[in-house]
């Protein structure tokens, strides 16, 4: 049983590595490729949409403390 977390942490490790590789090459090759207005106007729509999408959980979180009545002073 000492040997399991060994082995699944090796191949976590192993295959977050690879996704990476793949990951950063894919995105370097379509930089090369690709318009770079088009790019940017890519990132800019990802950027705000990651920005609202953390701002909806904010809000979703804060009202589900006040309806649960948890206490949030420290």
């Amino acid at each position: 049983m000492d040997w399991v977390p060994i082995a699944f942490g090796t191949f976590k490790v192993v295959a977050l590595c690879v996704a990476m590789f793949f990951a950063i090459k894919w995105h370097y090759d379509q930089g090369k490729k690709g318009d770079r207005k088009a790019l940017l106007r890519s990132i800019a729509k990802m950027s705000a949409l990651l920005i609202l999408a953390a701002i909806i959980v904010a809000i979703v979180t804060f009202a589900l403390v006040r309806w649960l009545g948890l206490d949030m002073s420290y």
